[in-house]
Protein backbone atom coordinates (compact mmCIF):
# COMPACT_ATOMS: atom_id res chain seq x y z
CA UNK A 1 0.00 0.00 0.00
CA UNK A 2 1.43 3.37 -0.95
CA UNK A 3 1.35 6.41 1.29
CA UNK A 4 -0.31 9.62 0.24
CA UNK A 5 1.92 12.69 0.32
CA UNK A 6 -0.04 13.94 3.35
CA UNK A 7 0.65 10.69 5.20
CA UNK A 8 4.29 10.83 4.15
CA UNK A 9 4.55 14.44 5.35
CA UNK A 10 2.98 13.56 8.72
CA UNK A 11 5.33 10.61 9.25
CA UNK A 12 8.29 12.81 8.29
CA UNK A 13 7.16 15.47 10.75
CA UNK A 14 7.01 12.87 13.53
CA UNK A 15 10.53 11.67 12.68
CA UNK A 16 11.83 15.24 12.69
CA UNK A 17 10.32 16.10 16.05
CA UNK A 18 11.53 12.89 17.68
CA UNK A 19 15.02 12.94 16.10
CA UNK A 20 17.92 12.54 18.49
CA UNK A 21 20.12 15.13 16.80
CA UNK A 22 20.19 17.86 14.21
CA UNK A 23 22.21 15.52 11.98
CA UNK A 24 19.30 13.06 12.08
CA UNK A 25 16.95 15.87 11.07
CA UNK A 26 19.14 16.72 8.06
CA UNK A 27 19.27 13.05 7.10
CA UNK A 28 15.47 12.71 7.33
CA UNK A 29 14.90 15.83 5.21
CA UNK A 30 17.42 14.75 2.58
CA UNK A 31 16.05 11.22 2.59
CA UNK A 32 12.51 12.49 2.05
CA UNK A 33 13.61 14.51 -0.96
CA UNK A 34 15.50 11.55 -2.41
CA UNK A 35 12.41 9.40 -1.88
CA UNK A 36 10.25 11.86 -3.80
CA UNK A 37 12.82 11.94 -6.57
CA UNK A 38 13.05 8.13 -6.62
CA UNK A 39 9.28 7.92 -7.05
CA UNK A 40 9.42 10.46 -9.89
CA UNK A 41 7.14 12.95 -8.15
CA UNK A 42 6.49 15.94 -10.42
CA UNK A 43 8.57 19.04 -9.64
CA UNK A 44 5.65 21.32 -8.85
CA UNK A 45 4.30 18.71 -6.42
CA UNK A 46 7.71 18.59 -4.70
CA UNK A 47 7.68 22.38 -4.34
CA UNK A 48 4.18 22.23 -2.81
CA UNK A 49 5.36 19.45 -0.47
CA UNK A 50 8.33 21.56 0.68
CA UNK A 51 6.16 24.66 1.12
CA UNK A 52 3.64 22.67 3.17
CA UNK A 53 6.44 21.28 5.36
CA UNK A 54 7.73 24.81 6.00
CA UNK A 55 4.21 26.04 6.75
CA UNK A 56 3.55 23.15 9.15
CA UNK A 57 6.89 23.69 10.90
CA UNK A 58 6.06 27.38 11.33
CA UNK A 59 2.91 26.43 13.25
CA UNK A 60 4.82 24.91 16.17
CA UNK A 61 5.08 26.90 19.39
CA UNK A 62 8.35 26.70 21.36
CA UNK A 63 6.42 26.63 24.63
CA UNK A 64 4.83 23.32 23.61
CA UNK A 65 8.14 21.60 22.77
CA UNK A 66 11.18 20.52 24.74
CA UNK A 67 14.59 21.97 23.81
CA UNK A 68 15.59 19.08 21.51
CA UNK A 69 12.26 19.10 19.70
CA UNK A 70 12.42 22.87 19.16
CA UNK A 71 15.98 22.57 17.90
CA UNK A 72 14.85 19.83 15.49
CA UNK A 73 12.00 21.98 14.21
CA UNK A 74 14.32 24.92 13.62
CA UNK A 75 16.86 22.74 11.81
CA UNK A 76 14.13 21.26 9.61
CA UNK A 77 12.94 24.75 8.69
CA UNK A 78 16.48 25.69 7.70
CA UNK A 79 16.86 22.49 5.67
CA UNK A 80 13.55 22.86 3.85
CA UNK A 81 14.22 26.52 3.10
CA UNK A 82 17.58 25.50 1.58
CA UNK A 83 15.85 22.82 -0.44
CA UNK A 84 13.26 25.36 -1.59
CA UNK A 85 15.98 27.76 -2.74
CA UNK A 86 17.70 24.92 -4.58
CA UNK A 87 14.44 23.96 -6.31
CA UNK A 88 13.81 27.57 -7.33
CA UNK A 89 17.34 27.87 -8.70
CA UNK A 90 16.85 24.69 -10.75
CA UNK A 91 13.74 26.10 -12.44
CA UNK A 92 15.40 29.35 -13.50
Amino acid sequence: MSLSLDDFRCKLMDKIILAGSQQDVKRFCDGAMKGLEHHHVNGHIVVRFVNKMISDLDQFNPIDQDAQQWSNIQMAKIQFNRIKMHLIAETH
